[in-house]
């Protein structure tokens, strides 16, 4: 299941993210890349651990934890640091699925990837190409977002970033551990989570069945969670 969060950060902070990140020192991306993702990654990427990346990537986290939508849809326990990346020139990285775990680096902390996630820095009509292809069980689908919005899915899909024919794709991505590991367990908490709060509204706090709804959710949070 994709879910696109928008308003991650607002165009004012895109502004001043993109202000530090065109000035910033770009390596190559196949410094990160496994074995298999050597022969299809062709992009640029900041240092992991350097200032820039830690600055930026710590308010990322900052505005997450404020996030109903991010919150609700992920159930966070762990995050990967966020990282940065740069596509250009025909820039791609073709089909693969995310490691499972991942060492944090600078740490004695691994992250299992539940879910991946990426946050658009550029708006889409400032590059050509570039979307990010999902695949699911209905088939490929493919995101290409407004600066300052996210998309989550899942990080076991198979998924790519398509050729950057003109201009260039800057976005933060990352990986995070769920509360919940399952799926689809953590889909359904997530439909039913929507589904209450679009009705609290119109229930007064006190109704019984606003109650019963609120249990059955943190009931079964209570049974699939493992923190």
């Amino acid at each position: 299941m994709l879910i696109p969060i928008q308003g991650v950060l607002s165009k004012d902070e895109v502004l001043q993210f993109r202000q530090k990140l065109d000035a910033a020192e770009w390596q190559d991306g196949l410094k990160t890349a496994g074995t298999l993702a050597r022969s299809v990654k062709r992009n640029l990427q900041l240092a992991d651990g350097s200032p820039l990346a830690v600055e930026l990537g710590n308010f990322i986290l900052r505005k997450l934890g404020n996030n109903p939508l991010f919150v609700s849809a992920a159930l966070p326990n762990r995050i990967y640091p966020p990282k940065f990346n740069y596509y250009a020139d025909g820039g791609t990285y073709g089909a693969h699925v995310d490691s499972a775990v991942m060492a944090v680096p600078g740490g004695n902390v691994s992250v299992r990837s539940d879910l991946s996630a990426t946050l658009f820095l550029a708006e889409p009509d400032e590059y050509e190409g570039g979307e990010l292809q999902v695949e699911g069980p209905f088939g490929i689908q493919a995101v290409k977002l407004a600066a300052g919005d996210m998309v989550l899915y899942p990080s076991s899909s198979l998924h790519q970033v398509t050729p950057v024919t003109a201009g260039a794709r800057v976005a933060s991505f990352f990986w995070i551990q769920s509360m919940v590991q399952n799926d689809s367990s953590r889909v359904l908490l997530f439909d039913l989570d929507q589904s209450i709060q679009g009705i609290t509204p119109a229930l007064a706090a006190d109704d019984p069945r606003l109650l019963k709804l609120t249990g059955v959710y943190h009931n079964l949070l209570r049974q699939w969670a493992v923190t």
